[in-house]
């Protein structure tokens, strides 16, 4: 699978990191505004790519069994970016900037086949998959598909596995989440009151639309979930505070956590429980889109549960890539191909 990503950032550094891994996805060009030999200096700078080298405008790794290279291109929008140069299958946009259909359209027109958006869409795309919850909808025909969110993913995880076998009356969440790129370390008047205000020194409440797309990926709690953000002066590490109202009377934080623990022992790629008395620091490095602290659930009344669980923006990476390579097997079984 021949992969094009447009955006630099974060997240899109750590698509590129997971991808030098993975067998199933060859990263074969990157566009970003910035200039080269910057974006080389932070995707090497205190992480696990020293080995990657800049060369003529490809940044270039030879760990493993075949050379990566990826072309670094500078663009400002999809329409500039020639992907069919690059005999590309799909494009990560990573940007955060370009969220309609609309707006990605000009990558499919370009030469790619589809496009996953890295966060939530502005209005309505072909697809929104939260990896984990409701992937089985995917078909090949898919062209702009989102990927969700970290926070949306970790919210439809934890009340996925809780209404498998209780009925949920009610749940409601606060995402607790580290500060973004887009937030200003200064007091710096934008177009919202609060998100004008410095990232760096405040908490700062949000709205968020993760409760709509979770009741989308997730019937079982359609209109039964409400949510609110918090973002924080914290580089790194995002909690999830959820509390959930159950039909019964006799669901207990032990038989909670008991849940919890056997869904990480399932699926152990994609949540994860602890009982250690972690932080939010400690939760770098985590590729799992959901890690319980069990330490922190308890009963709030007679039918609530209050549940903490943390996410971390490399889980969302690396989600994003098992969605790519989802639509790369369905592609494959249409054209009768082995995935």
């Amino acid at each position: 699978m021949r992969v094009g990503m447009m955006g630099f950032g974060l997240v899109g550094r750590q698509i590129y990191r997971l991808a030098l891994d993975d067998a199933q996805a060859d990263l074969v060009a990157i566009s970003d505004i910035g200039r080269p030999e910057i974006l080389h200096h932070l995707l090497t700078k205190g992480a696990d790519c020293g080995h990657v080298r800049l060369e003529a405008n490809h940044l270039v790794s030879e760990r493993g069994e075949a050379p990566r290279r990826a072309r670094l291109m500078c663009a400002d929008n999809p329409a500039e970016v020639p992907w069919d140069a690059f005999g590309v299958d799909v494009v990560i946009d990573a940007t955060g900037r370009f969220r309609s259909a609309a707006n990605l359209a000009p990558h499919l027109e370009n030469g790619a086949r589809r496009v996953v958006l890295s966060t939530l869409p502005d209005g309505d795309v072909d697809r929104v998959v939260l990896y984990g919850v409701n992937q089985a909808e995917a078909v090949a025909d898919d062209r702009i598909i989102s990927a969700g969110s970290a926070s949306t993913t970790a919210m439809a995880l934890a009340l996925k596995v809780l209404a498998a076998t209780h009925a949920i009356e009610h749940a409601t969440m606060t995402s607790v989440h580290a500060y973004t790129s887009d937030q200003s370390l200064q007091d710096y008047a934008g177009p919202d009151y609060r998100r004008s205000r410095s990232g760096a020194e405040n908490i700062i409440p949000n709205d968020t639309p993760a409760p709509r797309w979770v009741e989308r990926a997730l019937p079982a709690v359609k209109g039964k979930v409400s949510g609110f953000a918090l973002n924080v002066p914290v580089q790194a590490g995002s909690l999830l505070d959820m509390t959930v109202a159950f039909a019964s009377l006799a669901v207990e934080a032990e038989g909670v956590n008991e849940l919890f623990e056997a869904a990480a022992a399932a699926d152990p790629a994609l949540i994860a429980a602890t009982r250690d008395p972690i932080v939010s620091s400690d939760v770098k490095g985590r590729s799992e889109s959901l890690l319980v602290d069990l330490q922190g659930t308890m009963k709030a009344g007679e039918n609530l549960i209050k549940v903490l669980a943390w996410h971390e923006s490399l889980g969302h990476a690396r989600r994003i890539l098992d969605l790519a390579a989802l639509y790369g097997g369905l592609d494959a079984a249409q054209a009768g191909e082995p995935s």
